[in-house]
This record gives C-alpha cells, sequence and structure tokens, in this order.
C-alpha cells in the first residue's frame, strides 16, 4: 500500500482497519488514554489471531499523542458516531496532519459535507465507510464533499482497492446507502417483536433460515451496538423503537456490554 496509513480512535472500526492494513507495514493509531492503547494493542492482536497469521500485529503501533500520525500520508477518523466529537478530532488532524495528506472519516450516517468543513481540508476529504468486522466485510461505500478533487478520489479507490475492499461511491445522504435502507428493516423488527411477544430468537431464526439472511435482525442490533443503532436511525430520520431508547438509558447496549435485546 503506497499511502502510509494513520487513524485516530481504538474502537472495533479502528482496530478493524489497523489489521487490514497491518498487511501492507507499519500502521500508525492514536488512542485517547494509556487504558484505550492497551485495549486497542489486545484487540489487534485478537483479530491477528483469528486471521491464522496472515497479518503481523507488530505492524500496528498505537500511540497516545496525536501528532503521531503527523508521518502519515492518510489519516482515517474512526471515533464514535457523535457528530461533535467527530469534528473536534477532525479539525485536530487537519491540524497535524501533512499538507497533502488524505483525511477521511468513518461516518455511518453523518453529514460528509459537514465533516469535511470540521477538517479545514474539504479538497482532501472523503467519507470512508466501512463494515464491522472490517477484515471479513468487503464493502466500503465513499461519499465525497463537493470540494474534493479528482485526485482525492483516486486516491479513497485506490486505497480501498489496497485494503482489499470493494469501493462504491452513494451521495452524501444520511445512512448512505446500507444503513438507510437497513435500519428500518431492522427497527420494524424490533416493533414486530413488541407487537407479537416472539421471542427475539424466533424472529431471527425465521429471517436468517427463511430469508437467507447471514444474522437476524436483532442480533444484528445488538452486534452495532444498540446505541449506535440508535444514533443512526436519528440520523437517517427512522422511527426508532422506544424499547430500544429505554435499554440504551439502562446501559445495556447489546454485545459490548452483556445485554441488549439479547443477553450475552
Amino acid at each position: 500500500m503506497r499511502e502510509r496509513l494513520g487513524i485516530a480512535g481504538s474502537g472495533a472500526i479502528a482496530c478493524g482497519l489497523a489489521a487490514a492494513a497491518a498487511r501492507h507495514g507499519e500502521v500508525v493509531m492514536w488512542a485517547r488514554s494509556d487504558g484505550s492503547a492497551e485495549r486497542a494493542r489486545g484487540s489487534i492482536h485478537t483479530i491477528c489471531g483469528r486471521l491464522s497469521g496472515e497479518i503481523n500485529a507488530a505492524h500496528v503501533r498505537v500511540e497516545t499523542d496525536l501528532d503521531a500520525l503527523g508521518g502519515a500520508t492518510a489519516v482515517i477518523e474512526a471515533v464514535c458516531e457523535d457528530e461533535t466529537i467527530k469534528a473536534g478530532v477532525l479539525g485536530d488532524l487537519g491540524r497535524v496532519a501533512g499538507a497533502d495528506a488524505l483525511l477521511a472519516s468513518t461516518t455511518s450516517s453523518l453529514s460528509v459535507e459537514r465533516l469535511a468543513g470540521a477538517s479545514g481540508a474539504a479538497e482532501r476529504f472523503v467519507g470512508l465507510h466501512v463494515f464491522n468486522p472490517v477484515p471479513k466485510m468487503k464493502l466500503v461505500e465513499l461519499a465525497f464533499p463537493t470540494a474534493a478533487t479528482e485526485t482525492t478520489r483516486r486516491r479513497a479507490r485506490d486505497l480501498c482497492v489496497a485494503l482489499g475492499k470493494t469501493a462504491v461511491e452513494v451521495p452524501d445522504l444520511p445512512g448512505f446507502v446500507v444503513n438507510r435502507l437497513l435500519f428500518p428493516y431492522l427497527f420494524s423488527a424490533v416493533a414486530f417483536m413488541e407487537e407479537t411477544g416472539m421471542a427475539a430468537e424466533d424472529v431471527d431464526l425465521c429471517m436468517t433460515l427463511g430469508a437467507g439472511h447471514p444474522m437476524g435482525p436483532l442480533a444484528l442490533l445488538d452486534y452495532v451496538g444498540l446505541d449506535v443503532s440508535v444514533a443512526i436511525g436519528d440520523a437517517i430520520g427512522a422511527e426508532v423503537p422506544e424499547r430500544l431508547r429505554t435499554l440504551v438509558a439502562e446501559d445495556a447496549l447489546g454485545r459490548k456490554s452483556g445485554r441488549g435485546l439479547y443477553k450475552y
């Protein structure tokens, strides 16, 4: 991969991206704290272990100083799906990154135009929506602000190829294509469960065996994270079931917290 990749963030998407990019050389990741950095190192080792030694976890260097990303030629913001937080990090990255660095956000539902503005370098900006688990999922939705140059567009597409992904350019609409179409369906499954009293396991079994889906809608919501799912629903203007908001208020966020629509 020609780009030297820097990643701002230390969660599931950031760690998956780092592992996918580590096939091609060193990746620098920024974490907010020593604790987050240590957890990220553990996650990356786990991901690389699942890939049967295909990727060397030692290629990923985790730092807590944002300036460590200054030598990257492509910097990807991968923090939580909150526009205020993302805008703040992108503004910092716009100052830290080199004058020719490609800047990207992994947003799944927010305005790429506004995030590009926050970066201060809209001509070099791209929305790079990858899917979890990143090493396995092949699609990347690419959304560009109006100021993005043709060089930026080419570099973004080339980066996706280097990561082993298939890129599809999508309009800068809330939720892009996948989430805009997917989440109303996922929310309808929650409403259906509430209306009928069916168990989550049975609803999901119907959709996996009857519709050929790899994961049922309720399990998928838990996998994505109920807090993230609610945020996406609000961003795309979907009707979010009250049960999901209640669970989020109880800190029952799905798999990552041990309880959501299922118990883990």
